[in-house]
């Protein structure tokens, strides 16, 4: 077998080295490789996180269960871990969360103080969207549930860098009007300790309104950045290797599309 040889393919021509060839080919294949080993890894971390949501709704622990070490923002396992709270609603203290949208309309974002049985913390539940399009002095509908309650819902914990817009707060009116919900603050202005997070209140529990938030994903960006820059690797190298060995570049720019024989130019 040959190893060079000289392909035409009417004004495009190419020179082929098969052991060259074999060697670009290798090369690429192996950094798309390592793409798809990116992809791969971007899926497992989405499987793993729906198994284990899976199987924590089917399990829910009570909220006061998790150990106050584990209540830190680096602590990925928090993010939409299912909780059970069992308590009664402060209906007299909720709060809404100023322009938050749901198909394209504006609202306000719902969320209420829980007091736990067990311990008699309070923990913000969000429990979801209404409208604020209303009638003038028509105020905006919670739904308040009075009584006893016994709620499934997650945990979520905001990006260490999420802007928090401060407010001025008229704490002599309730409902609460806020822009963020700077948890600290609501703390010092109810004059008890409060759960670090808020939760967000799944279907169907009493309480429910609209939830309008989008589900959060686990950081998957990293391996789909990687995955790019490799497969981008890979076709960098198959088209180099292409213009090396072809008139490509002479086509592409108008000149003589001949490949000029070496010996021509050597000579």
């Amino acid at each position: 077998m040959e190893l060079r040889k000289q392909v035409e393919f009417g004004s495009f021509q190419i020179r082929i080295n098969w052991m060259i060839a074999a060697c670009v080919v290798m090369a690429a294949a192996s950094l798309m490789r390592l793409g798809l080993w990116q992809l791969d890894r971007a899926a497992e971390k989405v499987d793993a996180q729906s198994e284990l949501l899976a199987e924590l709704q089917e399990n829910a622990p009570p909220i006061e269960t998790i150990p106050a070490g584990h209540l830190h923002r680096t602590n990925p396992e928090l993010q939409n871990r299912h909780v059970k709270l069992v308590g009664e609603y402060l209906n007299n203290r909720t709060i809404l969360l100023l322009a938050e949208f749901f198909d394209s309309q504006i609202g306000y974002g719902v969320v209420t103080p829980l007091r736990l049985n067990s311990t008699g913390q309070i923990v913000l539940v969000h429990r979801g969207w209404t409208t604020g399009i209303l009638p003038p002095n028509t105020p905006p509908f919670t739904r308040p549930v009075e009584g006893a309650v016994e709620v499934d819902a997650q945990i979520y914990v905001p990006p260490v860098n999420a802007r928090v817009i401060a407010s001025q707060i008229d704490a002599s009116q309730w409902p609460l009007r806020i822009r963020s919900l700077e948890i600290d603050i609501i703390s010092e202005i109810l004059g008890e300790s409060v759960f670090p997070f808020q939760v967000r209140i799944i279907a169907d529990q009493p309480g429910t309104l609209t939830r309008h938030w989008a589900a959060v994903q686990p950081d998957i960006n990293q391996n789909l950045s990687y995955a790019i820059q490799w497969f981008s690797f890979g076709l960098i190298v198959l088209f180099v290797a292409l213009l090396a060995s072809s008139n490509l570049w002479r086509l592409l720019k108008g000149n003589d599309p001949a490949i000029p024989d070496r010996a021509d130019s050597e000579g």
